[in-house]
Formats: structure tokens, sequence, C-alpha cells
């Protein structure tokens, strides 16, 4: 979708409300295409990724209902980065192998946790890959830095939980739905210590890898090495949805 046609969706509706919401969350677009553009290669521009997320603004001062139990900062961050992850995939941008390499990588996850019945190591999964540890670690680089994990796409709708409502769906659907979120709720809980950590850092905390870094004394390039394992490892487990 244009930036043009947004804007065309948003005086449409004419809202004084609306408009008074964009302008006061503006600075909530910025902060959030900063924040994504440190996990995409160099040639993305934070320009195209706040384009793309004034969009998603536009779209939520427009669908916001206060009545549904969210804040609208909650609610626009979530339709900001969804029109950002939008753009991108049309984009279309990241090699055929990193997506290919992403699946090898969760599937030999689940291999090595079906054989042991306990959490896949780093040197365990690499063997599995016939990979040397720092070519699995170079994977799992490729795969963190090529596409733009977010615990909500796990289920590869490319809705979010907070809309679902705003669709039509029968019983059976929303019945599916909410198993899957408590299977993925209960998936991040058995994650090894350090991956949910990681996660929360980075997803509700907003912290980038180096701040990431600091807190739990590795390098950044280890945390994305622990962020990106902990996605091909919720990926492995939640195989069956």
């Amino acid at each position: 979708m244009t930036l043009a046609k947004g804007l065309g969706i948003y005086h449409q509706t004419g809202a004084s409300e609306a408009h008074a919401l964009v302008e006061q969350h503006a600075p909530l677009v910025k902060k959030i295409a900063l924040h994504m553009l440190a996990r995409l290669p160099a040639s993305v521009q934070l320009d195209d990724l706040m384009q793309a997320g004034m969009i998603g603004l536009l779209e939520a001062a427009q669908k916001y209902q206060s009545n549904k139990g969210a804040s609208f900062e909650t609610y626009a961050g979530i339709r900001i980065r969804g029109a950002i992850v939008d753009e991108m995939r049309k984009g279309d941008w990241v090699p055929r192998s990193v997506h290919r390499n992403a699946r090898r990588v969760a599937q030999a996850i689940k291999a090595v946790e079906d054989r042991t019945g306990s959490e896949a190591q780093d040197a365990d999964v690499a063997a599995e890959l016939d990979m040397t540890l720092s070519e699995y670690h170079a994977c799992l680089a490729d795969a963190n830095s090529g596409r733009l994990f977010s615990l909500d796409e796990l289920n590869e709708s490319g809705e979010l939980p907070i809309e679902e409502s705003e669709r039509s769906e029968s019983p059976l659907e929303g019945l599916a739905s909410e198993a899957f979120k408590r299977s993925l709720a209960e998936a991040i809980g058995e994650l090894p210590e350090r991956e949910k950590l990681v996660l929360s850092l980075y997803y509700q905390e907003e912290l980038n890898l180096k701040e990431i870094g600091a807190v739990i004394g590795v390098s950044e390039s280890r945390v994305s090495q622990i962020h990106s394992q902990a996605a091909m490892r919720l990926r492995a487990r939640l195989a069956d949805w």
C-alpha cells in the first residue's frame, strides 16, 4: 500500500480524534522503525520503514476501538510493526537460501529434541546438520538478519492476536486460534532461561541487540545467535501448527 493511498483512507474518516491520535503517536513510528532497522540488511532504508509504519499508524487511528481492552499505543504498535513486515515481504529481498536454512535448523532442533527428550544445544544441532559450530552460528546470523521474526508470526497467518476480533471467523477457527496462543505461551515458557530473557528484553523491553548483550554479558553477535535459536526452537516445537 502506498502512503498516498493510506492518507486517502485516513482523510475519508474525517475524524478529529483519529487526527489527534496520529499526531500524538507519530514519534512511535520512528521508534519502531529504528528498532526493526537494527535487524535488517544495510540496504534497507529507514525512510522506507517509516513510510510503511505510518500507513500502519493511520490504519490504527481509523480502526481503533477503545472498548476492546488494549491501549491505543499498544494497538498502534502492532499495526505499525505489521505494516512494516508486510512491506518488507512485498520487497522479496530475502534470499531463498535464508528461508531454506531456517527451515533446516528448525527441523534439526526438532529431530534432536524428539530423539533426546531434552533441549537441543548448539553443538547437537550443528552435528545434526553436519556443520561445524562456526558454520551453524553463521547460519543463525543469516536467519536473524534476513527475516523479520516476531512471536505473532509463528502461526504463519499474517494476523496478530489483538486484531482477531475484527475478522469474521467460525467458532472452530476461534477455538483453534485460542489453542495456538496457549501452545505458543507454553512453548515460550519452556525455552531455556537465556533464550526467554533475550526474547523478553527484545520484544517487551524493546532493547536492541547491543543493549541486550550488555545486560547479559555477551557480545552482540552472540545475542543474535541466541535470538535466532529461540525463534527456530519455537518454530520446531510448534511444527504441528
